[in-house]
Protein backbone atom coordinates (compact mmCIF):
# COMPACT_ATOMS: atom_id res chain seq x y z
CA UNK A 1 0.00 0.00 0.00
CA UNK A 2 0.86 3.95 -0.52
CA UNK A 3 0.32 5.44 2.49
CA UNK A 4 1.29 8.68 0.14
CA UNK A 5 -1.78 8.64 -1.39
CA UNK A 6 -3.29 10.03 1.37
CA UNK A 7 -3.63 14.05 1.73
CA UNK A 8 -2.64 14.94 5.13
CA UNK A 9 -3.46 17.91 7.33
CA UNK A 10 -0.04 19.73 7.39
CA UNK A 11 0.43 22.43 6.27
CA UNK A 12 3.43 22.50 4.06
CA UNK A 13 5.70 25.10 2.28
CA UNK A 14 8.44 23.64 -0.19
CA UNK A 15 10.06 21.45 2.59
CA UNK A 16 8.95 23.45 5.32
CA UNK A 17 5.70 22.00 7.22
CA UNK A 18 3.85 23.39 9.95
CA UNK A 19 3.53 21.90 13.61
CA UNK A 20 1.09 23.33 16.40
CA UNK A 21 0.36 22.68 20.33
CA UNK A 22 -3.44 22.35 21.22
CA UNK A 23 -4.90 21.79 24.86
CA UNK A 24 -8.66 21.25 26.24
CA UNK A 25 -10.20 19.61 29.11
CA UNK A 26 -13.45 18.02 27.28
CA UNK A 27 -13.79 17.47 23.22
CA UNK A 28 -14.59 20.93 22.06
CA UNK A 29 -12.42 23.50 19.84
CA UNK A 30 -9.13 21.87 19.82
CA UNK A 31 -10.85 18.60 19.18
CA UNK A 32 -12.96 20.16 16.64
CA UNK A 33 -9.62 22.20 14.95
CA UNK A 34 -7.54 18.71 14.46
CA UNK A 35 -10.48 16.71 13.14
CA UNK A 36 -11.73 19.81 10.15
CA UNK A 37 -8.19 19.69 9.43
CA UNK A 38 -7.48 16.73 8.97
CA UNK A 39 -11.12 14.50 7.94
CA UNK A 40 -10.97 15.27 4.64
CA UNK A 41 -7.89 13.93 3.86
CA UNK A 42 -9.10 10.67 6.03
CA UNK A 43 -12.15 10.67 4.61
CA UNK A 44 -10.87 10.20 0.65
CA UNK A 45 -8.32 7.34 2.44
CA UNK A 46 -10.73 5.66 4.39
CA UNK A 47 -13.34 5.10 1.70
CA UNK A 48 -11.23 4.68 -1.34
CA UNK A 49 -9.71 1.92 0.58
CA UNK A 50 -12.83 -0.30 1.80
CA UNK A 51 -13.98 1.75 4.41
CA UNK A 52 -17.42 2.29 2.75
CA UNK A 53 -18.07 -1.62 3.21
CA UNK A 54 -16.84 -2.64 6.24
CA UNK A 55 -17.23 -1.89 9.56
CA UNK A 56 -20.17 -0.83 10.07
CA UNK A 57 -21.59 1.11 12.76
CA UNK A 58 -23.00 -1.30 15.29
CA UNK A 59 -19.79 -3.92 14.83
CA UNK A 60 -17.56 -0.70 15.48
CA UNK A 61 -20.11 0.18 18.55
CA UNK A 62 -19.83 -3.76 19.67
CA UNK A 63 -16.20 -4.05 19.35
CA UNK A 64 -15.17 -1.22 21.57
CA UNK A 65 -17.77 -2.11 24.08
CA UNK A 66 -15.80 -5.66 24.04
CA UNK A 67 -12.54 -4.23 24.26
CA UNK A 68 -12.69 -0.77 25.36
CA UNK A 69 -15.34 0.12 26.88
CA UNK A 70 -13.68 2.97 28.89
CA UNK A 71 -13.41 4.49 25.70
CA UNK A 72 -17.09 4.22 23.93
CA UNK A 73 -18.60 7.01 25.86
CA UNK A 74 -15.21 8.98 24.57
CA UNK A 75 -16.05 8.03 21.29
CA UNK A 76 -19.71 9.14 21.38
CA UNK A 77 -18.58 12.35 22.53
CA UNK A 78 -16.18 12.68 20.05
CA UNK A 79 -18.39 12.18 17.17
CA UNK A 80 -20.76 14.69 19.00
CA UNK A 81 -18.77 17.40 19.22
CA UNK A 82 -17.70 17.65 15.63
CA UNK A 83 -21.45 16.99 14.30
CA UNK A 84 -19.81 13.85 12.28
CA UNK A 85 -21.62 11.62 9.86
CA UNK A 86 -21.81 7.75 10.02
CA UNK A 87 -18.60 7.51 7.99
CA UNK A 88 -16.90 9.49 10.16
CA UNK A 89 -17.78 7.77 13.32
CA UNK A 90 -16.85 4.60 11.94
CA UNK A 91 -13.39 5.94 11.03
CA UNK A 92 -13.36 7.48 14.80
CA UNK A 93 -13.57 4.25 16.04
CA UNK A 94 -10.90 3.16 14.44
CA UNK A 95 -11.67 -0.48 14.60
CA UNK A 96 -10.79 -2.45 11.44
CA UNK A 97 -9.65 0.17 9.07
CA UNK A 98 -7.77 -0.33 6.12
CA UNK A 99 -4.55 -1.29 6.10
CA UNK A 100 -1.50 1.33 6.51
CA UNK A 101 2.26 1.61 7.89
CA UNK A 102 4.97 4.19 8.73
CA UNK A 103 8.20 2.78 9.83
CA UNK A 104 9.71 4.25 12.68
CA UNK A 105 12.43 3.35 15.44
CA UNK A 106 11.75 3.34 19.37
CA UNK A 107 14.00 2.52 22.51
CA UNK A 108 13.71 2.87 26.31
CA UNK A 109 16.74 3.49 28.73
CA UNK A 110 16.53 4.65 32.54
CA UNK A 111 19.42 7.12 33.49
CA UNK A 112 20.52 8.95 36.29
CA UNK A 113 17.49 11.66 35.33
CA UNK A 114 15.02 8.53 35.61
CA UNK A 115 13.17 6.80 32.52
CA UNK A 116 13.45 7.43 29.41
CA UNK A 117 11.22 7.05 26.02
CA UNK A 118 12.61 8.28 22.45
CA UNK A 119 11.39 7.51 19.09
CA UNK A 120 11.09 8.00 15.63
CA UNK A 121 8.35 8.68 13.38
CA UNK A 122 9.10 8.12 9.78
CA UNK A 123 6.82 9.00 7.39
CA UNK A 124 6.22 11.60 4.26
CA UNK A 125 6.22 15.07 6.64
CA UNK A 126 3.09 16.50 4.70
CA UNK A 127 1.01 13.51 5.32
CA UNK A 128 1.74 13.96 9.20
CA UNK A 129 -1.10 15.45 11.52
CA UNK A 130 1.67 18.40 13.01
CA UNK A 131 -0.45 18.17 16.70
CA UNK A 132 0.92 18.14 19.89
CA UNK A 133 -2.52 17.14 21.73
CA UNK A 134 -2.87 17.45 25.39
CA UNK A 135 -6.10 16.94 26.79
CA UNK A 136 -8.50 15.43 30.07
CA UNK A 137 -11.02 13.95 27.83
CA UNK A 138 -11.88 11.10 30.87
CA UNK A 139 -9.83 10.80 34.07
CA UNK A 140 -5.87 11.55 33.07
CA UNK A 141 -4.14 14.57 31.56
CA UNK A 142 -2.57 12.88 28.28
CA UNK A 143 -0.60 14.81 25.61
CA UNK A 144 1.06 13.40 22.17
CA UNK A 145 1.19 13.19 18.72
CA UNK A 146 -1.95 13.01 17.12
CA UNK A 147 -2.32 10.31 14.71
CA UNK A 148 -5.58 8.80 13.15
CA UNK A 149 -7.28 12.38 14.63
CA UNK A 150 -8.60 10.55 17.66
CA UNK A 151 -5.60 8.33 17.92
CA UNK A 152 -1.82 9.03 19.25
CA UNK A 153 1.44 7.96 17.66
CA UNK A 154 3.12 8.62 20.55
CA UNK A 155 2.38 9.96 24.33
CA UNK A 156 2.12 10.13 28.11
CA UNK A 157 0.03 10.72 30.49
CA UNK A 158 0.05 12.35 34.26
CA UNK A 159 0.01 9.05 35.28
CA UNK A 160 3.90 8.70 34.16
CA UNK A 161 3.16 6.36 31.39
CA UNK A 162 4.65 6.76 28.14
CA UNK A 163 4.01 4.77 24.93
CA UNK A 164 4.76 4.48 21.23
CA UNK A 165 4.39 2.89 18.48
CA UNK A 166 5.83 1.60 15.22
CA UNK A 167 5.05 -0.88 11.89
CA UNK A 168 5.92 -4.50 12.62
CA UNK A 169 6.40 -5.44 9.36
CA UNK A 170 4.06 -8.16 8.35
CA UNK A 171 1.61 -7.99 5.70
CA UNK A 172 -0.86 -9.45 7.40
CA UNK A 173 -4.79 -7.78 7.88
CA UNK A 174 -7.25 -8.84 10.31
CA UNK A 175 -9.86 -7.75 12.45
CA UNK A 176 -8.90 -5.49 15.21
CA UNK A 177 -8.09 -1.88 16.16
CA UNK A 178 -5.92 0.33 14.47
CA UNK A 179 -2.54 0.98 16.65
CA UNK A 180 -2.86 4.78 17.02
CA UNK A 181 -6.03 4.02 18.80
CA UNK A 182 -4.87 1.53 21.15
CA UNK A 183 -2.10 3.90 22.01
CA UNK A 184 -4.68 6.34 23.03
CA UNK A 185 -6.55 3.71 25.06
CA UNK A 186 -3.69 2.99 27.15
CA UNK A 187 -3.13 6.69 27.78
CA UNK A 188 -6.33 7.12 28.77
CA UNK A 189 -6.56 4.07 30.75
CA UNK A 190 -3.54 2.61 32.45
CA UNK A 191 -1.12 3.85 35.16
CA UNK A 192 1.99 1.62 34.36
CA UNK A 193 3.68 -0.24 31.89
CA UNK A 194 1.92 -4.04 33.72
CA UNK A 195 -1.50 -2.60 32.96
CA UNK A 196 -0.36 -1.83 29.20
CA UNK A 197 1.06 -4.94 28.57
CA UNK A 198 -2.06 -6.56 30.26
CA UNK A 199 -4.28 -4.40 28.25
CA UNK A 200 -2.21 -4.85 25.08
CA UNK A 201 -2.77 -8.79 25.36
CA UNK A 202 -6.46 -7.97 25.37
CA UNK A 203 -7.25 -6.18 22.56
CA UNK A 204 -6.98 -7.01 18.73
CA UNK A 205 -4.87 -5.03 16.49
CA UNK A 206 -5.99 -5.29 12.70
CA UNK A 207 -2.02 -5.29 11.25
CA UNK A 208 1.18 -6.03 13.06
CA UNK A 209 2.62 -2.97 14.87
CA UNK A 210 4.80 -2.69 17.90
CA UNK A 211 4.56 -1.45 21.04
CA UNK A 212 7.13 0.28 23.26
CA UNK A 213 5.81 1.17 27.02
CA UNK A 214 8.13 2.93 29.90
CA UNK A 215 6.43 4.06 33.30
CA UNK A 216 7.88 6.68 35.68
CA UNK A 217 9.22 3.86 37.72
CA UNK A 218 11.57 2.43 34.88
CA UNK A 219 9.57 -0.78 33.71
CA UNK A 220 9.87 -0.43 29.98
CA UNK A 221 8.55 -3.46 27.27
CA UNK A 222 7.91 -3.92 24.13
CA UNK A 223 4.85 -6.44 22.99
CA UNK A 224 4.68 -7.22 18.79
CA UNK A 225 0.78 -7.31 18.30
CA UNK A 226 -0.41 -9.46 14.99
CA UNK A 227 -4.21 -10.24 14.02
CA UNK A 228 -3.51 -13.76 13.56
CA UNK A 229 -1.29 -14.66 16.46
CA UNK A 230 -1.06 -13.83 20.48
CA UNK A 231 0.66 -10.98 21.66
CA UNK A 232 4.74 -11.37 21.89
CA UNK A 233 5.90 -9.78 25.25
CA UNK A 234 9.68 -9.70 24.18
CA UNK A 235 11.30 -8.31 27.31
CA UNK A 236 13.37 -5.70 24.86
CA UNK A 237 14.41 -2.07 25.46
CA UNK A 238 14.16 -1.34 21.66
CA UNK A 239 12.19 -2.16 18.49
CA UNK A 240 11.83 -1.00 14.87
CA UNK A 241 9.99 -2.91 12.33
CA UNK A 242 10.11 -6.72 12.23
CA UNK A 243 9.21 -8.67 14.98
CA UNK A 244 10.04 -12.01 14.57
CA UNK A 245 12.88 -11.90 12.17
CA UNK A 246 12.01 -10.07 8.74
CA UNK A 247 8.81 -11.61 7.27
CA UNK A 248 8.37 -9.17 4.73
CA UNK A 249 11.94 -8.89 2.65
CA UNK A 250 11.09 -6.17 0.73
CA UNK A 251 9.58 -3.54 3.49
CA UNK A 252 12.71 -4.74 5.12
CA UNK A 253 15.46 -4.08 3.13
CA UNK A 254 13.62 -0.17 1.91
CA UNK A 255 13.08 0.58 5.62
CA UNK A 256 16.65 -1.04 6.52
CA UNK A 257 14.64 -2.15 9.72
CA UNK A 258 17.67 -4.75 10.37
CA UNK A 259 20.36 -2.08 10.20
CA UNK A 260 18.44 0.44 12.18
CA UNK A 261 17.57 -2.87 15.33
CA UNK A 262 21.50 -3.77 15.13
CA UNK A 263 22.41 -0.19 15.62
CA UNK A 264 19.93 0.40 18.53
CA UNK A 265 20.75 -3.33 20.27
CA UNK A 266 25.22 -1.83 20.00
CA UNK A 267 24.13 1.70 21.34
CA UNK A 268 21.80 0.55 24.25
CA UNK A 269 24.54 -2.21 25.28
CA UNK A 270 26.53 0.48 26.46
CA UNK A 271 26.44 0.89 30.45
CA UNK A 272 27.77 4.66 30.30
CA UNK A 273 24.61 5.66 27.88
CA UNK A 274 22.25 8.60 29.35
CA UNK A 275 18.84 9.58 27.68
CA UNK A 276 20.72 12.53 25.91
CA UNK A 277 23.17 10.27 23.90
CA UNK A 278 20.59 8.18 23.32
CA UNK A 279 18.49 11.27 21.96
CA UNK A 280 21.70 12.06 19.80
CA UNK A 281 21.65 9.04 18.45
CA UNK A 282 18.14 8.85 16.93
CA UNK A 283 18.98 12.09 15.33
CA UNK A 284 21.68 10.63 12.92
CA UNK A 285 21.83 7.77 9.99
CA UNK A 286 20.75 4.91 10.70
CA UNK A 287 18.18 5.70 12.90
CA UNK A 288 17.05 9.08 11.13
CA UNK A 289 15.67 8.39 7.73
CA UNK A 290 15.89 10.90 4.89
CA UNK A 291 14.24 9.22 2.10
CA UNK A 292 11.53 11.95 2.06
CA UNK A 293 11.06 11.76 -1.60
CA UNK A 294 10.13 7.90 -1.15
CA UNK A 295 7.64 9.04 1.57
CA UNK A 296 9.70 7.65 4.55
CA UNK A 297 12.19 10.14 6.14
CA UNK A 298 12.28 11.06 10.01
CA UNK A 299 9.27 13.52 10.65
CA UNK A 300 10.20 14.11 14.62
CA UNK A 301 12.14 12.76 17.13
CA UNK A 302 10.21 12.78 20.20
CA UNK A 303 11.68 12.31 23.86
CA UNK A 304 9.22 11.42 26.78
CA UNK A 305 10.23 11.33 30.44
CA UNK A 306 7.59 10.14 32.31
CA UNK A 307 8.68 10.63 35.53
CA UNK A 308 9.12 14.30 34.96
CA UNK A 309 5.64 14.75 32.71
CA UNK A 310 8.06 16.36 29.99
CA UNK A 311 7.58 15.64 25.98
CA UNK A 312 10.29 17.18 23.94
CA UNK A 313 10.20 17.21 19.93
CA UNK A 314 13.38 17.35 18.24
CA UNK A 315 15.12 17.91 14.50
CA UNK A 316 18.53 17.65 13.28
CA UNK A 317 20.06 21.83 13.05
CA UNK A 318 16.35 23.11 14.53
CA UNK A 319 15.09 24.47 17.93
CA UNK A 320 13.72 21.64 19.86
CA UNK A 321 10.29 21.83 21.51
CA UNK A 322 9.30 20.93 25.12
CA UNK A 323 5.96 20.49 27.06
CA UNK A 324 5.11 19.20 30.60
CA UNK A 325 1.88 18.87 32.47
CA UNK A 326 2.83 21.79 34.79
CA UNK A 327 4.23 24.50 31.81
CA UNK A 328 2.48 23.49 28.58
CA UNK A 329 2.00 26.43 26.32
CA UNK A 330 0.20 26.66 23.02
CA UNK A 331 2.32 27.39 20.28
CA UNK A 332 2.62 26.88 16.05
CA UNK A 333 5.95 26.72 14.30
CA UNK A 334 7.29 25.59 10.97
CA UNK A 335 10.54 22.66 10.72
CA UNK A 336 12.18 22.35 7.63
CA UNK A 337 12.77 19.53 5.67
CA UNK A 338 16.29 18.62 3.36
CA UNK A 339 15.23 18.36 -0.39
Amino acid sequence: MDLTERAGPARMDGMKVGFRSLLEQRPGPAWSAVFQAGWPGWRRWFLERGGAQAPSLDDATRALRRFMPEMERLWSGLVEAVASDEDAARFLSFWTPPRYLIQCSQAVLVDDDGPILVRNYDLAPELNEGTVLRTRWRSRDVMGMVDALSGLADGMNDAGLAVSLTFGGRTVVGKGFGAPMIVRYLLEVCSDAQQAVEALRAIPCHMAYNVTVMDRHGRGETVFLSPDRPAIVTGKPFTTNHQVGVEWPRHGRLSRTVERADALEKILANRKLDGDSLTAAFLQPPLLATSYAEGFGTVYTAAYRPAEGAMTLLWPGQPERRWTFQDYKQIEFEVSYPD
